[in-house]
């Protein structure tokens, strides 16, 4: 298994765990946060792009995948905003790839691992063309006006879901 640190910051060189904002979280217990490479294209993205991502997991209905994928031979996709196209298209990322023994299981579904110790990275590449790297790596693209639209299907759906970053859409929820 691989870990990686998605960041548009180029030289990283040492990870501090940081204390969590999350309500949800223990917010007394510092850490760094990695995220599994099955779930990486959740994160290849501008940090602040609004999207939505998905994918098939076990529980997925087949009803689900026809609905939400427009080829069976794809089981992930991926939803911005029009507007974020050209930010999209322009933004370099970097991704530092952890020791994945030194980090524990968060939360299976969304592919997040955490460490309480500082984290030196064994690797850093850099990724020029999000969307190249999204498509190698089989996720559909949806580039749509309004992501709230979506928003509420794929929650309700059988679908592994994560919406990010969603407070920065161009439209409000209703």
């Amino acid at each position: 298994m691989r870990l990686f640190h998605v960041s548009e910051e180029e030289n990283i060189q040492v990870f501090e765990p940081r204390l969590p904002t999350r309500k949800d979280l223990d917010q007394t217990v510092a850490l760094v946060w990695a995220i599994d490479e099955a779930r990486l294209p959740n994160f290849l993205t501008p940090r602040d792009c609004p999207r939505i991502a998905y994918h098939a997991g076990i529980k997925t209905s087949k009803s689900d995948k026809t609905k939400f994928f427009t080829s069976p031979k794809n089981s992930y996709a991926l939803i911005i905003e029009s507007d974020q196209f050209d930010k999209m298209k322009n933004t370099t990322l970097y991704l530092y790839e952890f020791d994945a023994d030194k980090f524990v299981l968060q939360d299976e579904i969304a592919g997040y691992y955490v460490s309480t110790t500082t984290q030196i990275p064994i690797a850093k590449y850099r990724i020029n063309d999000l969307f190249s790297e999204l498509i190698k790596r089989n996720v559909e693209i949806r580039i749509v006006d309004n992501l709230w639209d979506i928003a509420d299907a794929v929650k309700e759906s059988t679908l592994n879901w994560s919406l990010c970053r969603m407070a920065n859409t161009k439209h409000r929820l209703k």
